[in-house]
């Protein structure tokens, strides 16, 4: 099995489901939908990854509260070892309005600190052991990124919703070999690929939700693929996470950009046919059969 760590992104969030977002003004909404569950990045990965054959070790910061023993609940699957460290805020909480598109207003209703107290040697085990390393975004993995370039091995991350300015993000862009991201702030993503790959990243990759992907190699070659619409919408909660599992599954196994990006779409689609941050029966051979059923030609 390869080796992957995770760094940062674990919350226990409150889902609430709703036709349309709410107008705004002062209302009661007498029923809705609702779920309590694991959330964040790196918990979606871990989970996602966990099920495509890696052999996964997850760090992020909990509370020593209900909330963080449902979090170490939540994530004792097989081939998932979670390493954590408790910070005294407690443990991060979102809360997600969801509209009937899959769109989503999320509220951070209590966030982990932007420089925790923490030994940062735990890493290096960490680091030295794994295949792959994706750091997320978090105020307390930035301290991570320059020992893994230190280390010699490659940093993948996940920039999310970036919108190719914001400057708390700057050290994530200046540390990443491999890049996804989507474009949801962020229009015109073309000319910021081709600056990341100017910069000298690997490869990057931006979602469109269901408009598909578009990716750019160090070669200058660009690439589309096609989302999978065919999937009934549970669930958008998660889809980014799954998606770069997907896709880091293809790349694992030597998989052509194009076809790494197709996996990337499977992984994403069975995730939104979930009310769970990964689909309930993922697999490599789920992913696999569904692939020949989809794109093979």
């Amino acid at each position: 099995m390869k080796n992957v760590f995770v760094a940062g992104g674990v919350s226990i969030d409150s889902i609430i489901y709703l036709p349309e977002f709410p107008a705004p003004v002062p209302q009661t909404i007498h029923e809705c939908r609702f779920n309590e569950t694991i959330g964040s990045t790196g918990s979606g990965k871990a989970l996602n990854l966990s099920r495509l054959g890696f052999d996964v070790y997850l760090h992020a910061l909990i509370g020593d509260d209900s909330f963080g023993k449902k979090a170490i609940e939540s994530l004792n699957k097989p081939n998932l070892h979670f390493q954590f460290d408790n910070f005294r805020g407690g443990t991060e909480r979102h809360t997600n309005l969801m509209n009937a598109a899959g769109e989503r207003i999320s509220i951070f209703t209590n966030n982990i600190a932007e420089e925790p107290p923490l030994s940062y040697q735990q890493f290096h085990p960490f680091i030295n052991a794994a295949d792959f390393i994706v750091i997320n975004l978090s105020g307390y993995t930035k301290k991570i990124l320059p020992m893994v370039k230190a280390s010699g091995k490659p940093v993948w991350t996940d920039l999310h919703d970036y919108d190719g300015k914001n400057p708390w993000h700057k050290d994530f862009v200046k540390y990443s070999d491999y890049v996804l991201m989507s474009s949801d702030n962020l229009p015109d993503y073309r000319p910021f690929m081709q600056k990341m790959i100017d910069e000298g990243k690997e490869l990057v990759v931006v979602t469109h939700g269901k408009k598909g992907s578009t990716g750019l190699t160090k070669d200058g070659h660009w690439y589309e693929a096609e989302a999978l619409t065919d999937f009934n919408l549970i669930d958008s909660n998660g889809a980014g996470d799954a998606y770069f599992s997907g896709f880091l599954y293809g790349f694992s196994n030597g998989y052509s950009m194009h076809k790494c990006m197709q996996m990337g779409s499977i992984a994403g689609a069975l995730c939104v046919n979930s009310d769970q941050l990964f689909h309930p029966e993922l697999s490599t051979s789920l992913l696999e059969n569904l692939f020949n059923k989809h794109f093979s030609k």
